[in-house]
């Protein structure tokens, strides 16, 4: 603990930023944010462990992918306010499937590097969609649906939510299974632009069911009314 207070956490509002080095080749993999407990964790398992803005939760790097990094040095720079991690890394750091976060040319918008690994699968598809529906932002609108609606007026996003919605309803009603598991992901798809929107992971959405669990539906939203 005590080598974790040189750093200037007070100044760095609790996070301090990540960059991190493949420790063979020192490709610069990805950059991300640890807070006290996320580096004493790095620095107690050798594996790395970081804190996700958008998750609002420490997560083990790989804990979903298997594509783990394993700590080979941990080094703090002049002023105290960023670490250099050098990993071994299993696998690819980028939840695209890259072995580097880093891969698009600013001004050419050039993909410098492939796809090696399908993550699809070791994510599951609602937190690739995510993925996917963030990385439409700065599409052209008229040529994504999806940059389209984010780029959009709020109340026309939202709507949509409202009417797939409607039509979901209409079909349990008309005992329609077929068009209500349809009308069922077009609600997710909609809903997932909308957290988009805000860079709300669903991560947090999977995090709140789970603190559900074992809590009646009444006791939830006396919970909920008491806050």
């Amino acid at each position: 603990m005590e080598n974790i207070e040189l750093i200037d956490w007070e100044k760095m509002e609790g996070l301090i930023p990540v960059i991190t080095q493949d420790f063979e080749t020192n490709e610069v993999l990805m950059l991300a944010y640890m807070d006290k407990e996320a580096l004493q964790l790095t620095l107690d398992t050798k594996f790395a462990h970081y804190f996700s803005r958008s998750k609002q939760r420490i997560w083990k790097k790989g804990e979903s992918s298997n594509h783990t990094q394993e700590v080979k040095d941990v080094l703090i720079d002049c002023d105290n306010d960023t670490i250099l991690l050098k990993v071994k890394q299993n696998g690819v750091a980028c939840h695209t499937g890259r072995k580097s976060c880093f891969f698009t040319n600013l001004e050419t918008k050039e993909e410098i590097s492939k796809v090696e690994v399908d993550t699809t699968s070791a994510y599951g598809v609602i937190d690739t969609l995510y993925h996917v529906i963030q990385d439409r932002k700065n599409d052209d609108p008229k040529k994504s649906y999806t940059s389209k609606l984010l780029n959009g007026k709020e109340n026309s996003m939202l709507k949509k939510i409202v009417e797939e919605a409607g039509e979901f309803t209409f079909a349990i009603k008309d005992n329609d299974n077929e068009e209500a598991i349809y009308e069922a992901a077009d609600i997710t798809y909609h809903v997932l632009v909308a957290l988009a929107s805000k860079n709300i992971s669903p991560d947090r959405v999977k995090q709140e069911l789970a603190r559900r669990f074992g809590m009646s539906g009444i006791e939830e939203k006396n919970s909920r009314t008491e806050k």
